[in-house]
């Protein structure tokens, strides 16, 4: 789900840069404004570890093949951290392994991690339920978290390429081939939510204070 260099117009390229600065600057104000913006550093370098293994993690859904993102588990577990976190990733990926490309950093950057966010957000309604305790509370918004993240994701990825099209190819099948690598993530939607639920109850049941207080939401201010 990675856009490559060469593909996009540059106009969106640097639309992609603009959108993901304005992003990460925004993240890293909310992360200062935290008692101890350093204390989740450790927490946040394992996971963008794990991020960037996850690209190798490819599973056939043929016709084609898709591997995990983990944006949307991030999300949930690093809050504004994630959005660094990937950034910090997609440049190692698009360095090492050529996922991506270091023209289309901000592009891709976005795509992951405007819905890494929004799972966080959608992760913390569990507070706004009355019972943040809840397991099977915990379990669904982390599952909801982890699913829609990727989810989102997909769908940024799709409309970009589509709106992109460029006029001197066949638009019709360009758009079936891309149709279809979306809807290969599906399972891999289901695969990721699933993983977060469970990576979550983990967390709450044996280092709750990883999650950012499962009693309260993470203050930023």
């Amino acid at each position: 789900m990675h856009i490559p260099d060469g593909i996009v117009p540059i106009a969106v390229v640097m639309g992609g840069y603009a959108v993901s600065g304005g992003v990460l600057h925004y993240s890293l104000r909310q992360i200062n404004k935290l008692e101890d913006p350093q204390a989740a550093i450790p927490k946040a370098s394992l996971l963008t570890a794990a991020f960037f293994v996850a690209s190798w993690i490819h599973i056939p859904v043929p016709p084609t093949s898709v591997h995990l993102v983990l944006n949307g588990l991030l999300g949930v577990v690093l809050g504004y951290y994630a959005f660094p976190a990937i950034v910090i990733g997609l440049l190692f990926q698009a360095i090492m392994f050529q996922h991506g490309g270091l023209t289309t950093l901000g592009l891709n950057a976005a795509i992951m991690g405007l819905p890494a966010l929004l799972a966080y957000q959608i992760f913390q309604l569990r507070h706004h339920i009355g019972q943040p305790n809840n397991d099977r509370l915990t379990a669904l918004f982390g599952f909801l978290g982890g699913m829609l993240g990727q989810g989102f994701a997909v769908l940024l990825f799709y409309g970009i390429l589509v709106i992109t099209i460029p006029a001197d190819i066949d638009a019709t099948t360009e758009q079936t081939a891309i149709t279809l690598l979306s809807l290969a993530h599906l399972p891999v939607m289901l695969l990721e939510g699933t993983l977060t639920a469970m990576l979550v109850l983990f967390l709450k049941r044996v280092k709750p204070e990883l999650l950012g207080g499962i009693g309260e939401p993470i203050r930023v201010g």
